[in-house]
């Protein structure tokens, strides 16, 4: 199962979720991640949060929706935070869509040593929610019943 995580910039919370969902993911699933509008750069934060937690980060470009669409994603996760006001992009494919709104900490305007703080806060937001999508039997549900439980998983703070 293909996961694509959407966002505009494509440079934190899009990035943060593929590279935690592909390091945790069974065989047969994998993610990708892209922008509406891609800012050309992964946030430098972003990469050192995932090295700091020993993840490679060779193979992580910020890239549009366009460059995902071999990939033929089954699951397309926003990540947008509409509580912020963004604009979420969308995907007119036949994948199953859900919204899993995360605050943005690139954006903050705090010491850097809080904006890392930040930065964990949200990949350990990302886990919470994979821990919750992996444990389903997703082989047992129907399409139907997996886009109730992805849009349960949404409200996992």
């Amino acid at each position: 199962m293909n996961f694509l995580f959407l966002c505009t910039g494509n440079s934190c919370r899009s990035i943060l979720s593929e590279a935690l969902f592909n390091a945790r993911a069974p065989e047969g699933f994998g993610a990708c991640s892209a922008g509406s509008q891609p800012s050309g750069q992964v946030h430098p934060l972003t990469l050192r949060t995932l090295q700091s937690l020993n993840f490679s980060t060779e193979t992580l470009y910020s890239k549009n929706m366009q460059e995902c669409e071999q990939f033929n994603p089954q699951v397309v996760v926003t990540v947008c935070d509409s509580a912020a006001q963004e604009a979420c992009p969308l995907y007119l494919g036949n994948a199953i869509k859900v919204h899993w709104g995360l605050e943005d900490p690139s954006h903050l305007d705090v010491p850097e040593q809080e904006k890392l703080q930040a930065f964990m806060h949200t990949v350990e937001h990302i886990n919470r929610r994979l821990d919750a999508f992996f444990a389903l039997d997703v082989n047992r549900l129907s399409r139907d019943q997996l886009i109730e439980e992805m849009h349960k998983i949404s409200f996992i703070a």
